[in-house]
């Protein structure tokens, strides 16, 4: 695996190689201290398997870097790493086309596992995301966890209308499934319809079939619902385009 880092902090980018590199003796890691030196690297070589991304650069605004990545190189996912825990950061890298948002208050094996989750076609995102708008029902009782002393609750079992639906619950039909894989990769319609070969007005047929099989409005509650579903059961699968 070949990694790109970009973080304007060197103790940070540092830290960051050295427990990507834990990862495997065949993983190989590009530290770069900016956004014009990361574009360089990826300029001088595109076959990065992954980018790591620092929202907090000097010379760029990450978000803008983030767009800029993922629309001139879609086949490359990227993952943000960031000091920053806002909701409203993990909704915008999402929409922008992040693959994941990685806290930089996660342990290793939380950045591990995130990327684990990224190189098998999977997406993402903080568990304290997971549950902010979906699968909320009225007189929602916090998780053992959460309550720090309920054993009833780790005992007994959700109700039919109580679970979550997981993905072959929705019904989506083999097209939509694929449609959804390249959605949940942060793929626009236009390069949605260029991979399966479609007319972007069916493709957008397809993403509000989707969306109403999910029951949300957004790209950004698809990711969280899906998200929501398949954390912790190996995550969902998305084909990777096929675009280098």
């Amino acid at each position: 695996m070949k990694v790109l880092l970009v973080d304007d902090h060197p103790l940070i980018l540092s830290a960051l190689q050295a427990v990507i590199q834990s990862i495997g003796s065949d993983t190989k890691v590009v530290g770069t201290e900016s956004a014009a030196a990361a574009r360089a690297a990826l300029r001088a070589d595109s076959d990065f398997d992954l980018v790591l991304l620092d929202l907090a650069l000097g010379d760029a605004d990450g978000f803008d870097v983030l767009v800029e990545f993922r629309s001139t190189y879609p086949a490359v996912p990227v993952v943000v790493v960031s000091a920053s825990e806002r909701t409203s950061d993990v909704i915008r890298a999402i929409d922008s086309g992040a693959m994941g948002f990685v806290p930089k208050s996660s342990s290793h094996s939380v950045l591990h596992e995130a990327l684990r989750m990224v190189m098998s076609g999977s997406m993402y995102v903080p568990p304290s995301m997971l549950g902010l708008e979906f699968g909320r029902t009225p007189g929602h009782v916090p998780s053992a966890a959460a309550a720090g002393d309920a054993p009833l609750g780790a005992q007994a079992r959700p109700e039919a209308h109580q679970k979550l639906p997981s993905i072959e619950d929705i019904g989506l039909t083999p097209r939509q499934a694929e449609v959804m894989g390249l959605l949940l990769q942060g793929l626009p319609n236009k390069l949605i319809a260029r991979q399966l070969n479609l007319s972007v007005e069916t493709v957008k047929d397809h993403v509000a079939a989707v969306l109403r099989a999910l029951g949300v409005s957004s790209r950004t509650q698809a990711v969280l619902a899906v998200s929501q579903m398949t954390q912790g059961q190996g995550g969902f699968f998305t084909r990777r385009p096929a675009t280098r």
